[in-house]
């Protein structure tokens, strides 16, 4: 092992492993925005009752994961994550620490999906 490969090694056990589009990622919940089916701000999350076009998409696409902001009350969220157990959907609440999003809620695949148009208007 060359000493480049040790520092490489000791760095990622002390920092973590290095990640691509860092701000997109902070945005969008922990994952990319050619991920994702479907998006809602914290504003919509924060409306009363779900949006069917979300529940829609959760039956559509039954191997995506359902992020949550996890700096927003569980009220608010609380109704996703109930319809998403129903569906067998995982969900994660993510928590980014020292950034700022307007997002609340995403449902994603694991893999690039490439969707033009994510939000709801």
């Amino acid at each position: 092992m060359g000493k480049d490969d040790v520092n490489d090694y000791l760095n990622r056990g002390m920092y973590g492993t290095k990640q691509t589009k860092v701000e997109e990622r902070n945005r969008f919940l922990s994952t990319l925005r050619e991920r994702i089916v479907i998006a809602l701000t914290k504003s919509q999350v924060r409306e009363t009752g779900t949006y069917k076009q979300v529940i829609d998409e959760m039956n559509k696409n039954p191997e995506t994961t359902l992020y949550l902001n996890g700096n927003m009350n569980y009220t608010y969220l609380r109704d996703y994550i109930i319809k998403a157990t129903q569906l067998n959907i995982p969900f994660q609440m993510v928590t980014v620490k020292n950034t700022q999003t307007d997002i609340g809620l995403v449902l994603s695949y694991p893999y690039a999906i490439n969707k033009e148009e994510i939000f709801i208007e």
